[in-house]
């Protein structure tokens, strides 16, 4: 798809009023149910599309680079180091196959196999995570989180706007939604304790963000240029960094965030591919202080997805309590991924780049509760007269995200997570 020529297209599969899951996005993922085992699906609707079905049934049978198994192992990793020029038209060829006018699958005897609901599935992490580096690169974030903590007439440090600052977190805490956190226990020191304490940690917080995934590797020594960025890149899955802001402010300097952040972060399933996302693609935010030409763009590398954040006590409604957009990201993909390698630094299939948090200008459109309950001091009022400065055990934190333009919406679905009590 481009700006200039989307083709109106409509599809067989019953696509309720504002699913994510339309025929323009088909994101893949990981799914299971009672009956099948683990393997790759792509979403439509309230329908996954079993690709293990298809393929068996010859619908891939010119696509010759696709080994039988494929679509039976229990990660994406394998399918996407095959290349976009697979990937593309496997999720091109299953596009046709949904079309309204198409009776191929329609009406074949294989319908019944290669189509699961949804909510009989259960979802698992799309991808094997090597790696995972959390980038810092909303400056409204970065200018808040300063101006609380530091000093508001320099609340940017020196090297904020020459660089993309980031940080290697720990994928093995990495897990998909739906799936609860305990809260975290570590030591933290208010500046009115004379020493520091143990114990559950009192500020636990959500981080709105986006990821992207690689899916290409690079040899020990090798850089990518901004301008091949995105032939690297597969796509994006919400983000939820959780955090503990008063184990994170006691422990971060002089090395960064430790145990406040590699306790839990939380994804959505779904990964949506760079081409669904290309009829929202927009300028970014004007750098202001000329980059160094290693972080130079010839294109625009900003994407407009609308992202929210709601939280649930146990037992009662859901509260929208931030609406921001990740068009309002001051360093874009291709310059993350160009810094993260320009020193050599090898990636690898299945890697994930988190963007930080994500926050507007306006208050409702902080990416976090440090920011919208302004460190604790402006608690967040909630639908029935609740209030919050940050999560409390019982809270479920859910996020979306979507992009909706023309009449047409290609979204995230959701991740959620349920806050246990500290064991």
């Amino acid at each position: 798809m481009s700006n200039q020529n989307i083709i109106p297209k409509t599809s067989w599969v019953a696509v309720p009023k504002n699913s994510d899951f339309t025929i323009y996005n088909l994101p893949f993922g990981i799914f299971e149910t009672k009956r099948i085992s683990a393997r790759a699906g792509i979403a439509i609707g309230d329908k996954i599309v079993d690709l293990s079905v298809l393929h068996d049934e010859g619908f891939f049978s010119d696509i010759t680079q696709l080994p039988n198994d494929i679509f039976l192992r229990d990660a994406l990793n394998d399918f996407i180091a095959l290349g976009k020029s697979v990937t593309r038209k496997v999720r091109e060829r299953v596009q046709d196959l949904l079309e309204e006018e198409n009776e191929n699958l329609k009406e074949h005897q294989c319908r019944g196999k290669a189509m699961v609901n949804r909510k009989e599935a259960i979802m698992h992490l799309p991808v094997k995570i090597g790696d995972y580096t959390d980038f810092y690169s909303s400056i409204e974030h970065a200018t808040n989180v300063g101006t609380m903590f530091r000093d508001p007439d320099n609340a940017l440090l020196p090297n904020w706007k020459h660089l993309p600052v980031g940080y290697h977190g720990r994928a093995s805490s990495i897990i998909p939604s739906g799936i609860p956190i305990t809260r975290p226990k570590g030591q933290f020191k208010d500046p009115n304790m004379e020493s520091p304490e143990f114990g559950p940690s009192r500020r636990l917080d959500f981080e709105v963000e986006l990821a992207f995934i690689t899916g290409r590797a690079t040899k020990m020594g090798d850089s990518i240029k901004t301008a091949d960025a995105e032939d690297y890149i597969f796509g994006f899955v919400l983000f939820n960094d959780w955090s503990a802001r008063d184990i994170q402010a006691w422990e971060y300097v002089p090395l960064g965030p430790f145990l406040g952040k590699n306790f839990a972060s939380s994804i959505s399933p779904w990964i949506v591919t760079l081409e669904a996302l290309e009829y929202v693609r927009i300028a970014g935010p004007k750098q202001d202080q000329e980059v160094l030409p290693y972080l130079q763009c010839e294109k625009d590398h900003a994407f407009d997805i609308t992202l929210e954040a709601y939280i649930q006590p146990e037992g009662k409604n859901l509260n929208k309590v931030c609406k921001t957009n990740y068009k309002y990201m001051y360093w874009n993909i291709a310059q993350q991924l160009a810094h993260h390698t320009v020193n050599g630094c090898n990636i690898n299939v299945g890697d994930m780049y988190a963007s930080g948090t994500i926050s507007g200008s306006t208050e409702d459109s902080y990416g976090s509760m440090l920011e919208l309950s302004w460190k604790g001091t402006k608690p967040v009022q909630l639908e029935d007269g609740e209030e919050r400065k940050f999560i409390e055990d019982g809270d479920t934190v859910i996020m979306k995200g979507f992009s909706e333009k023309d009449g047409i919406r290609v979204g995230f679905g959701e991740v959620s997570a349920k806050v246990l009590p500290a064991n």
